[in-house]
């Protein structure tokens, strides 16, 4: 939520997932059978030893090989659809995940951002970004040690040498090392392509699916304190990319909410001309914009 100073909503998780299902279901209302859906029923597939989850990717064209990473249990990966799972970053010297990625291009290429990006009181930092290319049985460390929190992974879904992080930064201070961050050669060297200023990170991104030089970020000015956390500010915004990450710009207006923001998610459609935004601000504009 925001802070005193900015008095605005709280977008919470559950708002978000409603927001989704209800456009889900109003798209789809005259094609689907409700009586097809009644004996849907969700089931716990574990483990039972992870933690709480932000990050999870599968592999396109694979129905039953997933990889989660957990926000105090590392990374987990399971071959037969949930049925068993098993850590596979265990050498890592830190257990907090908040992103993984598989390259839609290669299987076998994972890339894993540390430290979990929803601030909550109870957080562990993470030390930048690691990668796997043989499927996850073994890591290299790729740098950015000093990003903490990362919140969002994208990979080109044509090149997996090309990957963007969406850096948090520290969460109970400034530092600079934060913002969106572009890698052409599979993570050995990194380039900083946006970034606000040292109280500003990124907290989400995501590239057009039919066109991997448009991409969507979102920057989050945030701070946690033991007593509570401040989120919004001048620094938090929406911005766009159409030459692959390489400059971006600022996008405000055009029905979008005026004022301070807060924390914003952001999804690319599968067609390309949709993009969804859940935006926290203040003055009653928080919520789910297309």
């Amino acid at each position: 939520m925001f802070s005193k100073k900015y008095s605005a909503p709280r977008i919470g998780a559950a708002a978000f997932i409603c927001a989704f299902l209800l456009m889900a279901f109003s798209a789809g209302a005259q094609t689907i059978n409700e009586n097809s859906l009644k004996g849907m029923k969700w089931r716990l597939v574990g483990p039972f030893r992870g933690g709480r989850v932000l990050a999870v990717s599968g592999v396109p064209g694979d129905a039953n090989t997933f990889y989660f990473g957990a926000v105090a249990g590392g990374v987990w990966k399971t071959t037969d659809g949930g049925g068993s799972w098993r850590p596979i970053a265990d050498m890592a010297k830190i257990v907090s995940v908040g992103a993984i990625e598989v390259a839609p291009s290669d299987p076998n290429v994972i890339y894993v951002g540390t430290g979990e990006a929803c601030i909550r009181g109870d957080i562990s930092y993470g030390d930048g970004v690691y990668k796997s290319t043989d499927a996850g049985k073994t890591w290299m460390h790729m740098g950015l040690a000093d990003t903490r929190h990362i919140g969002r992974l994208q990979v080109d879904p044509h090149n997996p040498d090309i990957v963007y992080v969406a850096a948090l930064g520290h969460a109970y201070g400034p530092n600079s090392e934060r913002g969106v961050f572009r890698s052409g050669d599979g993570g050995r060297t990194w380039q900083k392509v946006l970034y606000k200023d040292d109280k500003t990170g990124a907290i989400d991104l995501s590239i057009d699916p039919t066109n991997s030089r448009i991409l969507f970020a979102a920057l989050w000015q945030a701070s946690r304190s033991p007593w509570g956390l401040t989120s919004g500010g001048p620094g938090s915004g929406l911005y766009r990319s159409t030459d692959g990450g390489l400059t971006w710009k600022h996008l405000e207006g055009n029905g979008l909410p005026h004022g301070v923001l807060g924390r914003i998610g952001v999804a690319v459609g599968a067609d390309g001309n949709r993009v969804y935004a859940i935006i926290e601000a203040g003055e009653d504009q928080g919520g789910v914009y297309v």
